[in-house]
């Protein structure tokens, strides 16, 4: 069976094609800029890339040029669409509504229409890659959605509602829900088939840290908390954005500055975290390098985020009353080592032995343990693959249909 999971943003469109017989990814490449210009790169598990310019008027045009990209041409992998059997859709924001992926219906793309105000910048990104895909696939194609914030729903009431008016929950659902979910769900999964034992039976911290991050305390298998709220802002310092801080901050600033709502939500979500302390960047490896550099602000958002991390771990480990197993990956989490060591290093009261020298290895896709023998906790670096996750529920939903 081959599947195709799609992850669609306002401007883009991200795909990958599964062999799902062995789990194998047959193609992946990207949509940028649909709605200005255009552009679309690739490549196949055989080594194949491309990249080219064409203009993109919508989702749907970039369908188009996907099918065409799989099924002619240097990166050919099919000869037709009929030989997908099933798509799948990354859905951001399933509020309450979806605890668990679902077929694709009239009342679904409702329902995922009506959760937009919770997340304005994914879920229309999202109606609209669902409706392209109808168009080029036809209905007869059995779509299906994975919600980011599913793997959330177990968190109980004490972790998931604010102490804000209770109004405000039952007027407009305002509460924790969660986001990285199908990583978080994924690299748990892994961690356990790692240590040879069964999920239930473990407590698991997972950090996905990435320019968007988020860390979770999964028992048993299942979500009890977890860094990011309502929309992905909260939790910890990220690339651009602010994570949690004091809402006086705000109003505050407001105040001051004559902000407007939008202006508010550009400056927390687009111009904070590790850009606004450094100055340098969001990304990684540009701070890390601008530190290495002496750069002093790059120092400190750099402390600031090892700093916020550890102390996210040790409130999760207090939430469980115990850990068996921390969990790093996303871009930064998997290739970041000093920042690792730093955590792990500050962790010494729970019995934490870092293996230096597998710590400093394990980068560039590598899977491993970093922790020593004599560790009381295991630490791992384990890639994630949420598109994988994708594929399997979508697989999953069709052979059961």
């Amino acid at each position: 069976m081959k599947i195709l999971v799609i992850n669609c943003g306002s401007s883009s469109l991200k795909y990958q094609l599964f062999d799902m017989d062995t789990e194998t990814m047959i193609a992946k490449g990207n949509c940028e800029r649909i709605g200005v210009d255009g552009k679309i790169g690739g490549s196949t598990a055989d080594g194949r890339k491309f990249e080219y310019e064409v203009p993109f008027e919508n989702h749907t045009k970039a369908f188009l040029e996907v099918k065409k990209v799989l099924t002619e041409g240097d990166a050919k992998v099919i000869d037709d669409l009929s030989e997908i059997s099933a798509v799948g859709h990354r859905v951001v924001q399933g509020g309450a509504l979806f605890n668990e992926s679902v077929l694709v219906t009239d009342e679904v793309i409702k329902g995922i229409e009506s959760l937009c105000d919770l997340a304005p910048l994914h879920n229309p990104a999202h109606i609209q890659g669902i409706n392209a895909c109808i168009d080029v696939f036809g209905k007869d194609v059995p779509q299906v959605t994975v919600f980011d914030n599913s793997f959330h729903s177990t968190m109980p009431p004490e972790a998931y509602i604010f102490p804000i008016p209770y109004e405000y929950y039952e007027k407009y659902q305002v509460r924790r829900y969660g986001f990285h979910g199908t990583s978080h769900r994924f690299v748990s999964a892994r961690c356990a088939e790692v240590m040879g034992k069964n999920i239930e039976d473990l407590k698991i911290v997972t950090c996905h840290l990435g320019n968007g991050s988020s860390i979770t305390a999964v028992n048993g298998g299942k979500c009890v908390d977890t860094s990011m709220g309502l929309t992905p802002l909260d939790g910890f310092i990220m690339g651009t954005r602010c994570g949690a801080v004091d809402p006086s901050v705000i109003t505050y600033l407001q105040q001051k500055e004559g902000w407007t709502p939008a202006e508010t939500d550009a400056i927390l979500n687009k111009k904070s975290g590790v850009l606004g302390i450094s100055g340098v960047g969001s990304d990684d490896r540009d701070v890390s390098a601008a530190e290495a550099d002496g750069n002093e602000r790059a120092h400190l958002a750099r402390s600031i985020q090892k700093y916020q991390v550890r102390k996210l771990i040790g409130s999760y480990v207090a939430a469980m009353d115990g850990v068996d197993a921390i969990v790093f990956t996303g871009g930064i989490g998997e290739n970041t080592f000093d920042l690792r060591a730093d955590v792990c290093n500050n962790l010494s009261y729970l019995g934490v032995e870092l293996d230096a020298e597998a710590n400093e290895i394990m980068r560039r896709g590598k899977e491993g343990e970093i922790s020593t023998a004599n560790s009381k906790v295991k630490v791992f670096v384990l890639p994630t693959n949420e598109e994988l996750v994708i594929a399997r529920d979508t697989k999953a939903i069709v052979e059961a249909m």
